[in-house]
C-alpha cells in the first residue's frame, strides 16, 4: 500500500515535468530552430541567444521527466494487471513458503480504482478455494494473503479441525507428514477439497481447535458467529468472504478479525515467479 502511494506520487511529479518539457521548453526550441523567434527591440538588452538559453529545459528537468513513461507503465501494470508480493510468514504453508515471490492477478475480480480500491468495472467475485490478497480489515495499509473457504450466504463450520460448508463436510485425504525445517518437527498434512477445488493443508494436533488468542471471535459482524470449545460456525454476510490460512493452526485469519469485504479484495494469487533460496518453487499453485 505504501509503495503504491509512493509510486503514484512519483507518477504525478515526473508527469508534470515530462509535459512541461514537451509542451513548453521543446515548443520554444522548435521556434528557435525554425528561426521564428520574435524580434528583440533595441531597447531590450536580452539577445536571442540569451533568450534561447533561458527558455531551454534544465538538464535535471529533462532527466527526471524521462522516467515518466517507465513509471506510468509500472503503475498501470501494478494497478490493473498484475502485482508482485512477497510471502513473509508461514500461515499459508504448505502452499506458500516464506520467501516466495508471487504474482497477483489484479483484473480477474474487476477493474478497481488504484490505491483506493473502489471497484469501477465488476468482472466476477472470488469463489471458495481461491487464494486472494486483500487489505487487512484491521489495518488497510497492510496486505494479507489467505484462502477463501466460504462466500456470502454460506454457513461455515469448523469442528474438530474439519471444515463444513452449508452442513456438508469438505473431503480430506491424509498425506505424508509435512516437515517444518523452521520448527524442526512434523505436522499432519491433508489434501482438502472445497467444492471442485483441491489444495493441501497442515494441522497441528497439539494446538486447540479454536486458538486462545486475544480477540479471537470478537470483530465486526461477530454476532453472525458462535464459538465454543469444539469449534465455531459463522453465517457469512453477502459480499463478504471467510478466509483461513492453509497452515490451519498457525494463521491469523477470519477467526480472529472477521470477514473480508468485496471492497477489500486486491486480486487472486496464482504464480510463484521466484524464490531466491529454492528455484524449484517457481510455478503455478492452487
Amino acid at each position: 500500500m505504501t509503495f503504491s502511494i509512493v509510486l503514484f506520487l512519483l507518477l504525478i511529479i515526473t508527469g508534470i515535468l515530462y509535459f512541461l518539457d514537451i509542451f513548453y521548453f521543446r515548443a520554444y526550441a522548435k521556434i528557435f530552430d525554425k528561426n521564428e523567434a520574435p524580434e528583440i527591440s533595441h531597447s531590450n538588452k536580452v539577445s536571442k541567444k540569451e533568450l534561447k538559453k533561458v527558455t531551454c529545459a534544465p538538464v535535471w528537468l529533462d532527466y527526471i521527466g524521462s522516467f515518466f513513461p517507465v513509471i506510468l507503465f509500472v503503475f498501470v501494470l501494478r494497478s490493473f494487471i498484475a502485482e508482485p508480493f512477497r510471502i513473509p510468514s508461514e500461515s499459508m504453508l504448505p502452499t506458500l513458503e516464506v520467501g516466495d515471490l508471487i504474482l497477483v492477478n489484479k483484473f480477474i475480480y474487476g477493474i478497481r480504482l488504484p490505491i483506493l480500491g473502489n471497484q469501477l468495472i465488476p468482472v466476477k467475485n472470488p469463489k471458495a478455494g481461491d487464494v486472494i490478497v486483500f487489505r487487512y480489515p484491521v489495518d488497510p495499509s497492510l496486505d494479507y494473503i489467505k484462502r477463501v473457504v466460504a462466500v456470502g450466504g454460506d454457513r461455515i463450520e469448523y469442528r474438530d479441525k474439519r471444515l463444513f460448508i452449508n452442513g456438508k463436510p469438505q473431503a480430506t485425504t491424509s498425506l505424508d507428514h509435512y516437515y517444518s525445517a523452521r520448527r524442526l518437527r512434523f505436522f499432519n498434512q491433508f489434501e482438502e477439497s472445497i467444492g471442485n477445488h483441491s489444495h493441501r493443508i497442515i494441522v497441528d494436533d497439539e494446538a486447540p481447535v479454536v486458538p486462545a488468542q486475544a480477540g479471537a471471535g470478537i470483530f465486526p459482524k461477530s454476532d453472525r458467529c458462535v464459538f465454543n470449545s469444539t469449534g465455531f460456525y459463522c453465517d457469512v454476510p453477502e459480499n463478504h468472504y471467510f478466509v483461513m490460512g492453509d497452515n490451519r493452526d498457525n494463521s491469523s485469519d477470519s477467526r480472529f478479525w472477521g470477514f473480508v469485504s468485496n471492497e477489500q479484495v486486491v486480486g487472486k494469487a496464482f504464480l510463484i515467479w521466484m524464490n531466491l533460496t529454492n528455484l524449484s518453487r517457481i510455478g503455478f499453485f492452487r
